[in-house]
């Protein structure tokens, strides 16, 4: 099996003064590639701490995060923010859409930071777009769109630079539940296309569509 997302002995700790939060406590997880995991858990209970460490976004603490093999804690942010760039994409509960700019234009963005000529960006912007039904709403603005169709333009540019794992955080919690259907049927397919979808819900009936099930309580996997 192959690994990609290994954590080993993972605590994180949050200091404020002369009091400190241990948000994650003695973690092991291991993630294998073309994996559809949910991470499900009350608030507080850790989920977006880990999904920020997965993602790069923060670190241990303590322990060991080694993604493809790598350890990351050894890794400069420069080298951090490639990574990610590359490996990862995230699709928010906000969707975190720049309002004045057409959905071709936000699907784009990861794409200037990877140095990618315009024509290129456009293109495979296009393309992603494409994939996940919107390819008619190309020149629309984030405010001319459903709450549905702007998180399918977030999927689009969490795929640009075609990574290997989707990082989801709540990525239901501001849609109906038609909307979220359809956004779960796009993680799917997605998965079965051999991306790892990493998947953080409070909602057991998103969950369900995953292939497994992390339940967090008080910072622990339960």
């Amino acid at each position: 099996m192959d690994l990609l997302v290994k954590l080993s002995k993972v605590n994180k700790v949050y200091e404020t003064g002369e009091i400190s939060f241990k948000a994650l406590k003695n973690i092991n997880l291991v993630i294998s590639k073309k994996e559809f995991v949910a991470v499900i858990g009350a608030s507080g209970s850790g989920k977006s701490t880990l999904m920020n460490i997965i993602g790069l976004l923060d670190k241990p603490t303590s322990g060991a995060y080694e993604l493809d093999g790598k350890d990351t804690s050894r890794l400069e942010e420069n080298s951090l923010a490639g990574i990610r760039n590359k490996k990862i994409g995230f699709v928010f509960q906000s969707f975190n859409l720049l309002p004045r700019t057409s959905a071709l234009d936000n699907v784009a963005i990861p794409l200037i930071y990877a140095g990618v000529s315009k024509n290129e960006r456009l293109e495979r912007a296009k393309s992603v777009l494409d994939q996940v039904g919107l390819i008619e709403k190309i020149l629309s603005y984030p405010n001319q769109l459903s709450g549905g169709q702007q998180q399918r333009v977030a999927i689009a540019r969490a795929l640009v630079n075609n990574p290997e794992i989707i990082l989801a955080d709540e990525p239901t919690g501001n849609l109906d539940s038609k909307s979220g259907q359809e956004i779960m049927d796009i993680f799917k397919r997605l998965n079965n296309q051999g991306k790892i979808i990493i998947m953080i819900t409070h909602e057991a009936s998103i969950a369900k569509f995953a292939k497994r099930i992390i339940r967090l309580k008080d910072g622990e996997i339960d």
